[in-house]
């Protein structure tokens, strides 16, 4: 089969099954040396999320697959007034300052933001929820594992921007999905790209 394959078309495949190595999780769940480490370093940092138990029980029952971090976001209109910010802030640049540390350490683990969008209306459908009716920005985070969530998160330069975070926000809801049909993974994407391009270049030689 390789030898029928002309060069453009190695390159391509290659190329593509370097990039499903990267984007996939190939180390497996976490194991309990590195939760316990982890939970170690948590409770030593400033910026520990606030339900520790709940972490830990996320960590322990890891499937070692790709989630989706779902975010709702109510902003706030007065936030605090931080070095990076300034007096006065919009609390859009608490959150960029926070996301400039956030996006090229989530990039580097092959993690990203899938959906970002502003709220439009308050909640039209609601039970049993009170006070969960309003918020500003919802967003979808991909996480290539849990294991890169918990090095993100332990890394001392987190909790160094963690205040801005908080003082962007009058409340937030982020919950841990693992999705079980998803038709934008990229590997589908680019797989179907790849398979065009292929057939593509076969046409004309």
């Amino acid at each position: 089969m390789l030898n029928r394959l002309k060069r453009p078309e190695i390159f391509i495949a290659i190329g593509y099954l370097l990039f499903c190595f990267w984007y996939t999780n190939t180390g497996g769940p976490l194991t309990s040396a590195e939760i316990d480490a982890h939970l170690a370093q948590l409770k030593k940092g400033d910026g520990a999320p606030q339900n520790l138990r709940v972490v830990e029980d996320f960590m322990r029952r890891d499937t070692g697959n790709q989630f989706i971090m779902v975010n709702l976001i109510d902003l706030n209109p007065t936030p605090p007034n931080l070095p990076a910010t300034g007096p006065d802030p919009d609390p859009m640049a608490l959150v960029d300052h926070y996301m400039a540390h956030m996006y090229p350490t989530m990039f580097l683990r092959a993690s990203h933001p899938i959906y970002l969008a502003p709220v439009q209306a308050s909640a039209i459908d609601l039970l049993n929820a009170p006070g969960a009716s309003d918020w500003t920005q919802t967003a979808l985070m991909r996480y290539r594992s849990r294991r890169d969530i918990m090095e993100i998160i332990t890394d001392p330069r987190f909790s160094e921007r963690h205040d801005y975070k908080l003082g962007a926000m009058l409340k937030t809801i982020a919950i841990p999905t693992e999705p079980s049909f998803n038709l934008g993974d990229p590997r589908l994407l680019l797989g179907l790209i790849a398979v065009i391009l292929v057939l593509l270049f076969r046409r004309r030689t």
